[in-house]
């Protein structure tokens, strides 16, 4: 009786398995993928929550978002009153770098750098908060006991 009962029940459940991944999105092009995104955050019924998720998306993707794209995420930012979260969606984009921080996040404030002086948004390093205000040093620099 329950070998009976479990065949088709597995049949289904494998079925299922075998749907749930036969759908997948269409390539996207740089251009549609750059285009979408400053549609999204120019849109006039943005708000506070969607322009967080946006955010939160674009920091999930599996690249650096192109200037234009920042440039529409910060007038977002300016026209919902949240200069902070322009500030924070900066500093995301200096971790976001990575290892390459030195040379891509330079560039980035460069290419925007007209943007950020009429919207008067401040950067992490206008502010100073590029390196924390009480953290401590790394145990790999601290002095031992030797070393006095």
């Amino acid at each position: 009786m329950l070998s009976t009962f479990r065949a088709p029940l597995m049949r289904a459940l494998s079925l299922r398995a075998v749907t749930a991944r036969s759908y997948s999105a269409a390539k996207e092009s740089d251009d549609d993928f750059d285009s979408r995104w400053e549609s999204y955050f120019k849109r006039p019924t943005l708000d506070g929550w969607e322009l967080r998720k946006g955010i939160n998306d674009m920091q999930g993707f599996d690249n650096f978002p192109e200037p234009r794209i920042v440039v529409a995420c910060l007038e977002a930012c300016r026209r919902l009153n949240e200069p902070s979260l322009a500030t924070r969606y900066l500093e995301a984009l200096r971790w976001k770098a990575g290892k390459d921080a030195k040379v891509i996040y330079p560039w980035l404030i460069q290419e925007i750098r007209p943007t950020l002086d009429k919207l008067k948004i401040a950067t992490p390093e206008d502010l100073g908060y590029e390196k924390p205000e009480f953290g401590l040093k790394s145990v790999f620099e601290m002095k031992g006991p030797n070393d006095y």
